[in-house]
């Protein structure tokens, strides 16, 4: 197992930030949290944003495709495909519905990579693992927060992929505590996207930092 971080996060200064740091392989992004962030989801835009994310390092970045029926999210997504380099690759994340399955079955005859999104139930994975889709996300605190057992249901999702051999991956997204990332990669789940404020929290652990100042004030009385 190889664990792959990105950074969920639409704002350029958070991702000058944390992509130095290597801890993040990619970015993904949405209309919602590009209008957080003030960024037009625009193609011009995001194609800014493209060029942004490849001088800071970024592998991979995951963009939205937008439209109400398949035929635009197809075209859509094919435009958001072009901005890919040879450093930079474009994964176009489309929602798990049937408009969007049928426009995810056009991109990857293409052989553009898709990333599912809005993934709250088992048996959706099964529909990405049919289509070839390399990414399905579920998000884990939505599910939590209808009252359903998140983590039950992300490792039955995993297991369903691990059932018919797909090589489909989860990509878990809206986690809300480093505790989520252990308890899921105990499972054999290896792919997660976190918001900056999570990343922070990875880095807070009180006897960590009481240690590391010890060490450092140590270092400076025996200078």
């Amino acid at each position: 197992m190889t664990l792959q971080l990105l950074l969920d996060s639409a704002d350029p200064s958070k991702w000058e930030a944390w992509l130095p740091t290597g801890l993040f392989a990619g970015i993904t992004t949405n209309p919602t949290l590009l209008r957080r962030a003030q960024q037009p989801c625009q193609l011009d835009h995001l194609k800014s944003l493209a060029a942004a994310a490849e001088r800071l390092g970024c592998l991979e970045l995951h963009l939205q495709a937008w439209g109400k029926h398949a035929i635009e999210l197809a075209e859509c997504g094919a435009a958001l495909a072009q901005l890919t380099t040879p450093a930079l690759t474009i994964h176009v994340k489309l929602p798990i519905t049937q408009a969007g399955s049928q426009a995810a079955s056009t991109l990857i005859a293409a052989e553009i990579p898709i990333t599912f999104t809005a993934c709250f139930e088992a048996p959706q994975v099964l529909i990405a693992a049919a289509l070839g889709a390399q990414h399905i996300a579920p998000y884990l605190g939505r599910i939590n927060d209808q009252g359903r057992d998140g983590y039950t249901e992300l490792i039955a999702m995993q297991r369903a992929l691990e059932g018919v051999g797909s090589s489909c991956k989860l990509l878990v997204a809206s986690l809300r505590s480093r505790r989520d990332l252990s308890h899921l990669a105990a499972a054999g789940i290896d792919t997660f996207t976190i918001s900056a404020e999570l990343a922070e929290e990875l880095f807070e652990v009180k006897a960590t930092l009481d240690a590391a100042a010890a060490f450092e004030q140590d270092a400076c009385s025996g200078a």
